[in-house]
């Protein structure tokens, strides 16, 4: 992808939506441009993230604290937390299909919402806002789901690349904290990463330091982009 292939745009400052005290900055793909859906796996490899039709990635100029970050798949080994957490969660079953909405998984979303990020702006979500968010008309976007006897607790939204699977949102049950589905879900994305030989499993951003973001360094080894190259992350 180059500058000449489509057009970048820079925002306006807003909120930063991880430190309250910091403004924050995005380059934006033009969200118009036909070419869009197939420069999308190329930016997601250059550090860009999809929500909803916007791909953007931070461009903050007295910030550079957000870093890309991806698993290379065939060298995941996970830990005993990990190995326990997949045991725990064995009686689950484990299936990707299309990104069609339904009553199960909305319901589910707005339960998680209001459980995890409760006047947070995002609450009083709608089914349009749903869409709006974790999908688009040109996105390979699907969902894996996770139940139990047949009841959905889980949703990993990912799109599917040629080369690799990003993660673009996980939302489940929040009763069932115990289980560490945030965690289960993305040894599931990995697992079908795996067997579909698919290179890595792409994460979105980390910041140092950050609480919420924290537990993506537990996934090992993990790639970061940084001052453009991809550099393990120790």
């Amino acid at each position: 992808m180059t500058a000449a292939s489509i057009r970048l745009y820079r925002t306006a400052e807003h909120p930063c939506g991880y430190w309250h005290d910091r403004a924050a900055r995005d380059l934006v793909l033009d969200p118009r441009d036909s070419h869009l859906p197939s420069l999308y796996p190329g930016a997601v490899a250059m550090g860009f993230r999809r929500s909803g039709a916007h791909v953007y990635r931070p461009y903050c100029a007295q910030c550079q604290a957000c870093v890309s970050v991806r698993i290379p798949v065939a060298d995941f080994v996970p830990d005993r937390a990990q190995r326990k957490c997949a045991r725990r969660n064995a009686d689950l079953s484990v299936r990707m299909v299309e990104a069609d909405r339904r009553t199960e998984h909305f319901v589910l979303y707005q339960r998680y919402l209001l459980s995890r990020h409760r006047n947070g702006g995002m609450d009083d979500a709608r089914p349009a806002d749903f869409d709006a968010f974790l999908k688009c008309a040109w996105s390979p976007t699907r969902f894996l789901e996770f139940r139990s006897d047949g009841r959905l607790v889980a949703v990993a939204v990912t799109d599917r690349l040629p080369e690799a699977l990003s993660a673009v949102y996980t939302f489940f049950d929040p009763d069932l904290a115990a289980r560490s589905l945030g965690t289960y879900a993305i040894l599931a994305q990995l697992d079908f990463a795996r067997r579909h030989g698919l290179e890595h499993l792409y994460l979105g951003y980390w910041i140092d330091g950050h609480p919420k973001m924290d537990y993506k360094r537990r996934f090992r080894p993990l790639e970061g982009l940084l001052a453009g190259r991809w550099t393990p992350i120790e």
